[in-house]
C-alpha cells in the first residue's frame, strides 16, 4: 500500500522554525526516522520510505503554502496513490497548543494551504492532521503569530506533538483513518 504524505508549509529560511510550517516539521521527523532522505523533484522536496510493508511518499511542497495543491495533485497522480491514502499535516490556530486533531474530510477553515488543495483535487474529502499552534495573539496580529517562531516555552510541547503526528500517521496507514482518529482525538 502506498500513501502521500504532505507537510505544509513555506520554503525559505526565513520560515523555518515557525508555527505555520510544523507541517514541514512533523515531514522531516518522519522521514528521519524511517531513514529517508529528501530530494528536489517536481513542485516539492520528496522522500520516499518504508514501515511495516508500506510505502510512503513525503511532500513538503516548494510552490509556498497557497498553492500547495500543485504539489499534492501531481504526486497524488504520479504515484498513483488513491485519495483515501492522501493525508495533509496543517497548523491549526483553532486548536490549542499540544493538541492534533484527524479528519477524513472537513472545511478549509480559512487555511490557503487546505483551500488550493480542495480547488486543484476538486474535493474536499481527504484526510488531514491539524496540529494546534493555539491562538495567544492581539487583536491584528494573527499573520506575526502564525509565521513567528515558537516561544521556549513551547518547544517541548511542540516536540511532542511532533512525535505524537509521527504515531498518528504510522496509524493511519495501519488501521485506518476511523480507528486512528478514535485514539487521537481526545
Amino acid at each position: 500500500m502506498k500513501f502521500l504524505i504532505v507537510g505544509l508549509g513555506n520554503i525559505g529560511f526565513e520560515y523555518d522554525s515557525t508555527r505555520h510550517n510544523i507541517g514541514f516539521d512533523v515531514a522531516d521527523a518522519f522521514v528521519i526516522k524511517h531513514g529517508g532522505n529528501f530530494r528536489l523533484d517536481r513542485h516539492a522536496h520528496v522522500a520516499d520510505c518504508r514501515w511495516k510493508g508500506k510505502s510512503f511518499t513525503v511532500l513538503k511542497p516548494t510552490t509556498f503554502m497557497n498553492l500547495s495543491g500543485k504539489a499534492v495533485k501531481y504526486w497524488l497522480d504520479k504515484e498513483k496513490i488513491p485519495l483515501e491514502n492522501l493525508l495533509v499535516i496543517v497548523d491549526e490556530l483553532a486548536l490549542p497548543l499540544g493538541t492534533i486533531r484527524l479528519r477524513g474530510s472537513g472545511s478549509a477553515g480559512g487555511h490557503n494551504g487546505l483551500k488550493n488543495i480542495e480547488l486543484l483535487l476538486q474535493t474536499a474529502q481527504y484526510s488531514r492532521l491539524r496540529f494546534g499552534i493555539g491562538n495567544n495573539f492581539p487583536k491584528g496580529k494573527q499573520i506575526d503569530f502564525v509565521l513567528g517562531k515558537w516561544n521556549l516555552n513551547e518547544i517541548p510541547t511542540v516536540k511532542e506533538n511532533v512525535l505524537k503526528s509521527i504515531d498518528a500517521i504510522e496509524s493511519f496507514a495501519t488501521v485506518g483513518l476511523e480507528r486512528t482518529m478514535n485514539q487521537f482525538n481526545k
